[in-house]
């Protein structure tokens, strides 16, 4: 499944590695490395209009989010919820 994680940008649940509280960046060094690693290789994806509320690490890219990781997480649990629905309706013999 996919989640919108805003700015026009929607990436499969199943690369999702961590979603991380942007307020968290300043108060560990392990994460400001990885950023400014992933920097210089171009694998870190801004938002437009730098006002990130979550970090949403993937297996490739980091992206800087607009929306809150409260928000990021409930769009993930939503797509969990539908692929464990099952088909409930009957079909009919006419």
């Amino acid at each position: 499944m996919f989640i919108h994680i805003g700015d026009d940008h929607v990436i499969q649940s199943k690369d999702v590695v961590a979603i991380i509280d942007h307020s968290l960046i300043s108060s560990s060094s392990i994460i400001e490395e990885m950023i400014h690693n992933q920097r210089k290789e171009k694998q870190v994806i801004e938002t437009e209009d730098h006002q990130a509320k979550a970090i949403v690490i993937t297996n490739d890219v980091i992206y800087f989010s607009p929306l809150s990781v409260y928000t990021l997480k409930k769009r993930a649990n939503m797509m969990t919820t539908l692929n464990k629905l099952e088909d409930f309706s009957e079909e009919s013999d006419f």
